[in-house]
């Protein structure tokens, strides 16, 4: 459904607001020639009506790589463009309409204190998970906790039963704005994760009917069975989906693709399990999926945006309902429902 105009504008003039967004701050607007045009055309508008000094950087697009279009991980638009690279250092927010996941100049660029914002999905998604001051306050109380954690245990009455130790990488906590300095964020957004310690989960994962598949955004309508050891898939078991799992998997020739890379939880009451029924499966990635309260997300391949030295090209996400995670036997859930009262949403 489309948003009106005006509407739209306050929606990113409030988003920008809660990213701290001052007046004569230097505000980028990173595109290619992918980039949805509203959005562009919003992000321009609210940082000039809230008095930034922005200018919009519009990079050419990656020549086809991957498999059927899917972009490789790490490379982006801004790789080997040391130009580029270096002006985005100067600027206070960068609002990235391209999406620079898991690519090292995203990282060389918010460690000089940037922040940057990621917007890919259209409008009635970001309209729809609207941030506000209580996902932040929810997402970093968890992020307090998983940082200060050793193990997480999950299970499922599918039969997932796996185990893994904590502490080596980073967190990644997504509130959906960028606030603080250096700070990246994803609107709309509303999770936490981290990477395993490397070699140490160990057990299985039953991804159930009604979980989904990314990046082919799918539901499962059969279990897939994954024996993991010290780190590793072993085993895929199943029916057509386990199959081709497996062969989407294998195409990318590389060992270090059957890792176990983030596990987390969903935390956006606003996101829902339905979205990707719902929608063009075109038009976003899926944050509804991502992001749905209560969920497990297990995910394979790299770990380099943690800190680790796996950088695989293939990144499966695996959004599973019906989950209990606990951290040092402390339940964060329990059959897909937040259980711990200090990340309940307001209300």
């Amino acid at each position: 459904m489309p948003i009106k105009d005006d509407y739209y504008i306050e929606m990113w003039k409030q988003v920008l607001s809660l990213s701290r967004l001052k007046a004569d701050e230097r505000v980028v607007v990173l595109t290619t020639e992918g980039s949805r045009p509203v959005n562009v055309d919003a992000a321009q508008r609210s940082a000039m009506a809230m008095g930034a000094s922005m200018f919009r950087l519009e990079l050419p697009p990656m020549p086809p790589r991957g498999l059927a279009g899917v972009p490789v991980k790490g490379i982006t638009p801004l790789s080997s463009n040391k130009l580029a690279v270096e002006t985005l250092k100067q600027a206070d927010l960068v609002i990235d309409l391209i999406g620079l996941l898991h690519s090292p100049e995203q990282t060389e660029i918010l460690a000089t204190g940037t922040r940057m914002l990621m917007v890919i999905e259209p409008p009635e998604i970001l309209a729809q998970m609207l941030p506000s001051l209580d996902d932040k306050r929810r997402v970093m109380e968890a992020n307090r906790k998983l940082k200060s954690a050793k193990t997480m245990h999950v299970t499922s009455q599918a039969g997932t039963d796996l185990t893994m130790q904590l502490g080596a990488y980073a967190t990644l906590p997504e509130y959906g704005f960028a606030d603080d300095p250096g700070h990246w964020d994803h609107w709309p957004s509303g999770f936490l994760a981290t990477w395993p310690k490397d070699n140490t989960a160990n057990g299985r994962v039953v991804i159930d009917i009604g979980d989904m598949l990314f990046p082919m955004q799918m539901y499962v309508m059969s279990p897939i069975t994954l024996e993991i050891e010290n780190g590793f898939i072993r085993k895929i078991e199943g029916g057509f989906e386990a199959a081709y799992l497996r062969r989407h998997i294998d195409n990318y020739m590389d060992p270090l693709a059957y890792a176990v890379s983030h596990v987390g939880w969903g935390m956006q009451p606003k996101a829902k399990w339905t979205g990707l029924g719902m929608r063009d499966k075109s038009g976003g990635i899926g944050m509804d999926a991502r992001s749905f309260e209560g969920n497990f997300l297990f995910s394979t391949g790299p770990n380099g945006e943690g800190g680790g030295s796996n950088h695989s090209a293939c990144h499966v996400d695996i959004p599973m309902a019906g989950c209990s995670v606990s951290l040092d036997g402390m339940p964060i859930t329990r059959d897909g429902v937040i259980v711990d009262r200090d990340l309940v949403a307001a209300g």
